[in-house]
């Protein structure tokens, strides 16, 4: 079993038990993670979504619209924390976002890939399917948390596909339906 102090490099014998859900931002990836944790999957929910709700209750900087290098410096940190967090349950966790999207990120903005991040998506991986949800524009919603308007979503979406596809991903996309059949669908797919 794998103790959440172990070496990192343990993690890579593990990545069938590490299921991605990715995709665009808005088109339901919460709501699915919510209603698979209901039905008794671990889940691990958006690392970027958790640094900027700390950061607004503690007044901190480290949010996209005012430090987007402190912030992904977060999100790769609480990625590679949560994936330690799985290992350590020792069950099938399914992940919200994670170290591939820090990666897009950057890839996004022409700002080029830093060794570290380049890294962590070499040597800490998922399972090989991820699921993407695709852009729906009916069920995009704008918050404190989440800035940025569809559009910029749907980049943010085929910059996700492209990364996780260059880097030897199989991409699944998920269905835009009722939440239960989304449920299903992924249910019956990581549990074959």
């Amino acid at each position: 079993m794998f103790a959440i102090d172990d070496d990192f490099g343990r993690l890579a014998a593990l990545k069938d038990r590490f299921v991605m859900i990715s995709g665009c931002s808005g088109g339901g990836k919460s709501t699915l993670l919510a209603a698979l944790a209901a039905r008794g999957f671990a889940v691990q929910m958006e690392p970027g979504r958790q640094i900027v709700r700390e950061q607004l209750f503690i007044g901190g900087d480290a949010v996209p619209w005012r430090d987007m290098d402190g912030f992904t410096q977060l999100v790769l940190s609480r990625a590679m924390h949560q994936l330690a967090e799985a290992a350590a349950s020792g069950r099938l966790t399914l992940f919200d976002r994670g170290l591939v999207d820090v990666y897009a990120w950057f890839r996004s903005v022409g700002a080029g890939v830093p060794p570290a991040v380049e890294a962590a998506v070499t040597r800490l991986r998922y399972a090989d399917d991820v699921f993407m949800a695709p852009p729906w524009p009916e069920l995009f919603v704008a918050d404190e948390e989440r800035r940025h308007d569809f559009a910029a979503a749907e980049a943010e979406y085929w910059s996700l596909r492209a990364a996780y596809s260059d880097l030897g991903y199989r991409l699944v996309e998920l269905p835009r339906s009722d939440i239960e059949s989304r449920v299903r669908f992924v249910a019956d797919r990581v549990k074959g």
